[in-house]
């Protein structure tokens, strides 16, 4: 029971104590005024404007095929270089049944005007040398005769598309392979064999097979918000952040900006696009997610304080701190000061104050009446 007591003495000996050191902190703050000074420095101040947006290749196309069927076999994957005119698949034709048909009609009738018109040239021809035919009719039917040569060749040769896939013949072998257009390195493959394949006419925009592009020439393509870009030109300078490589800046100047906005989740953004700066040591890759810094204006070694110790007044034209008063103890005294460029953090002193000076901060201001 003794110990009992005992501990309890201390218990509230040490509560007593902690009350006390509270108290006493308690009362020194509220007796003193809690008021701060910060030296006036030098620094650096940049007014920018941010654009988001991804590294891409400025040329990029997709390749499409001139002729239906069905991927056979793909000569190329994903990350490989291509140049102009290296195949990239093969096309197996995949004809329905009436365009079989109707090919194989074609022949046909292709073959019979052929005959005909034969027969027709052969006849005027025995006429001629017996001069019974004037040279102008002979010469008619040899016209007739080889256009329906050709159109029975032609119709042949679609045939061979439609039954083969290839055309045979005629010192050459012409194959439904669908070539690269330009050089460049497969950035994606959207078929596979087996797929079939829509061609690309004047009435339908056919199926994406590759995208192609010159992995060489990148540019940072991004967008900005309405109410910097009207501070913005081409030839502004830009440091470039890369997401995927946070150690490794990335420079260049804006080289486009759109004369026109668009909409998106209620705001309003105009598209730009950047032209990069040679860096030897890095390898970019398109669709590197990354911000742009788009430096406006920008200031070294100027004199610099926090905006937070600012007043402006009279709808910014005037701007006031408070410094130390003359004496120790004295009330701090307002003075007017003269501000020039801002990043909404620091603000620069272009007179009012000189280097070292100490510029008064007060402590925040607590609210009180809210609800608990």
């Amino acid at each position: 029971m003794g110990k009992l007591i005992r501990l309890l003495v201390i218990l509230v000996v040490i509560g007593a104590g902690v009350v006390g050191v509270y108290a006493w902190l308690r009362g020194k703050d509220s007796a003193g005024d809690g008021l701060k000074t910060v030296d006036v420095t030098t620094g650096a101040i940049t007014e920018k404007a941010i654009a988001v947006g991804q590294i891409k290749p400025r040329l990029e196309f997709k390749v499409k095929s001139k002729i239906p069927g069905i991927v056979k076999r793909c000569f190329v994957e994903v990350g490989e270089r291509v140049r102009t005119g290296d195949p990239l698949f093969e096309i197996a034709p995949d004809p329905t049944p009436s365009e079989l048909v109707q090919v194989e009609r074609e022949v046909e009738s292709r073959r019979a005007a052929f005959d005909r018109a034969k027969a027709d040239f052969d006849r005027l021809k025995q006429l001629h040398a017996e001069g019974i035919v004037a040279k102008g009719d002979l010469d008619a039917a040899r016209e007739s005769f080889d256009r329906a040569r050709i159109e029975l060749a032609r119709a042949e040769d679609g045939l061979a598309l439609t039954r083969r896939g290839r055309i045979e013949g005629r010192g050459s072998e012409m194959e439904s392979i669908v070539r690269a257009p330009a050089g460049g390195v497969l950035l994606a493959r959207q078929v596979n064999p087996g797929d079939p394949v829509v061609p690309l006419t004047s009435y339908q925009p056919g199926t994406d097979m590759a995208t192609v592009a010159d992995m060489s020439d990148l540019i940072f393509q991004g967008t900005v918000d309405e109410i910097d870009v009207g501070k913005l030109q081409v030839g502004v300078e830009a440091r470039i952040k890369i997401g995927a490589l946070p150690d490794k800046p990335v420079t260049g100047r804006i080289s486009r900006i759109a004369p026109q906005a668009k909409e998106k989740d209620g705001a309003r953004l105009f598209d730009v696009e950047l032209e990069l700066d040679p860096a030897a040591s890095l390898t970019l890759r398109a669709g590197y997610s990354a911000n742009a810094d788009l430096v406006i204006r920008e200031k070294t070694d100027i004199l610099v304080i926090p905006e937070r110790l600012v007043t402006f007044e009279d709808g910014g034209k005037k701007a006031f701190v408070e410094v130390p008063g003359d004496a120790p103890g004295a009330e701090p005294k307002r003075i007017e000061i003269t501000t020039g460029l801002s990043d909404g953090l620091n603000v620069e002193v272009l007179s009012g104050l000189s280097k070292g000076d100490k510029v008064i901060q007060r402590p925040p201001k607590e609210i009180s009446g809210l609800p608990g």
